[in-house]
């Protein structure tokens, strides 16, 4: 006795009954970078949240010491010891840091 096997495979479609064909991948236009990163707002809170003193050099040359007390998309507001404190737009920013005194 011999054994027989049958293999099952879909129907195989016909020319007329073919998917379209698929446009080339350079053809695709690209996604951009995802602009966000959330990394600016996790800097600010940890600064925040320790009361870290920190220097702002402003791109006029200006240098602001003091705490970040908050922040929002536009702008930093700084607690500065012995003068009030300031609200400094982040486009006025040239870099800052921690203050190390």
């Amino acid at each position: 006795m011999e054994m027989v096997r049958k293999t099952l495979r879909p129907p195989l479609k016909r020319a007329a009954e073919a998917p379209p064909e698929r446009k080339p991948q350079g053809d695709k236009p690209k996604s951009a970078p995802n602009e966000h990163t959330n990394a600016e707002n996790f800097y600010y809170a940890k600064q925040i949240q320790q009361k870290t003193p920190m220097v702002v050099l402003l791109k006029g040359g200006e240098e602001v010491r003091g705490r970040i007390e908050w922040y929002d998309k536009h702008a930093i507001r700084v607690a500065r010891e012995e003068e009030p404190a300031v609200m400094i737009y982040k486009a006025g920013i040239r870099m800052m840091y921690k203050d190390e005194k």
